[in-house]
């Protein structure tokens, strides 16, 4: 593969002192650019990348700012059906491994191999909102008086949550390997294959079903201290959607001999594994349906958002299912997520009470 670490040679300052030299942005790279200090964050290079962090800056929150008092009383009531509880508790169980998984994922590996500093800038604060939305499940938890080890351990004990996860763990146990490099064409490849894996399925597939559920609740005027919080996190995982898809890009557009026909036929094979995973979480989820929601509704929502992310990193969609939630529009808008988070800046709130007008 040619062509693949060449970088562009040291420009010399003569107003900096011998052995010194200025930042040339044109030598920035995504990866392996090891001519660069990945600390020195100007002159931006890849603009998107802060735009994404001062987004991520404006929606700043904590979780114990939402009041939970209204979720205790339901919750300790006989409102909820026990497929309602079922569909809360199996959600809470799942975000609550995979945002601990998203969160090392970043730490340990993606941090460690992403050589631009504006990237880094935000893959801090990216880290920073998983460990909130920890903190989140953590606080919900407490609050409606949880088992936490029922909720904790559905990783080992809910089939359907642990086959999600044994999936996404596949995918990193390369990229922490001692030793392991994206130095060579083989490793910037795993890489990248663990990047499509945790930003493009994990956070833009897996994760989208639970928010369905848990805001089909808020809808109904249920659980709306959970719904909040939950659209809080949906607007920070919309951005780290949207980072990582830039990311993803970006790598693939500076080093093209990466996306040969045989990696992209396996990333498309992989997000179909992705969407069987979901579907059958779906389906464990809501065994008999509650109001509005059952499991073959999900088979067209997981298939629609999958075709969808994989047009944005250049691959045929798959399925051509149509969205079968209308109602969530207003809350999620797949069709204008893209443009609401990176023209709608101003609209962030940094209190405890959204406002999505």
């Amino acid at each position: 593969m040619t062509g693949f670490l060449t970088h562009l040679p040291v420009q010399e300052s003569n107003d900096l002192p011998t052995g010194q030299e200025r930042i040339d942005v044109r030598r920035k790279r995504l990866i392996n650019c090891h001519q660069v200090d990945v600390n020195q964050l100007m002159p931006l290079k890849y603009q998107w990348a802060w735009e994404h962090y001062l987004n991520g800056c404006s929606n700043h929150w904590m979780p114990t700012e939402v009041p939970m008092h209204k979720d205790i009383e339901t919750w300790r009531s006989s409102r909820l059906t026990e497929g309602e509880r079922r569909v809360l508790l199996r959600n809470l169980g799942f975000f609550a491994t995979a945002e601990s998984l998203v969160g090392n994922n970043l730490v340990l590996a993606i941090f460690r191999h992403v050589t631009n500093a504006e990237c880094r800038q935000y893959l801090l604060r990216q880290a920073f909102e998983e460990a909130v939305h920890t903190h989140t499940f953590l606080y919900v938890v407490e609050s409606l008086g949880l088992d936490e080890g029922e909720v904790f351990n559905m990783y080992r004990e809910v089939p359907a949550i642990a086959h999600k996860d044994e999936f996404e763990m596949r995918l990193t146990a390369e990229i922490l390997t001692e030793g392991f490099s994206t130095d060579t064409p083989e490793g910037a490849q795993a890489f990248l294959r663990n990047l499509i894996g945790y930003y493009l399925i994990m956070e833009g597939i897996f994760f989208y079903t639970g928010f369905v559920m848990v805001l089909s609740f808020h809808r109904r005027n249920l659980m709306t201290g959970i719904g909040e919080q939950f659209q809080y996190i949906l607007r920070d995982e919309t951005i780290h959607l949207n980072f990582g898809i830039d990311l993803i890009n970006g790598i693939r557009h500076e080093n093209p001999d990466l996306w040969t026909p045989e990696f992209q036929r396996e990333m498309v094979e992989s997000v179909r594994e992705a969407v069987k995973l979901e579907i059958a979480y779906a389906h464990d989820c809501l065994p008999r349906g509650i109001l509005g929601l059952n499991g073959d509704l999900f088979r067209g929502y997981v298939q629609h958002i999958a075709d969808r992310r994989l047009e944005r990193i250049g691959l045929p969609p798959q399925y051509g299912s149509a969205n079968p939630f209308p109602w969530m529009s207003e809350t999620i808008d797949l069709s204008k997520e893209k443009n609401f988070f990176e023209t709608r800046v101003t609209e962030y709130q940094t209190s405890g009470t959204l406002n999505w007008d």
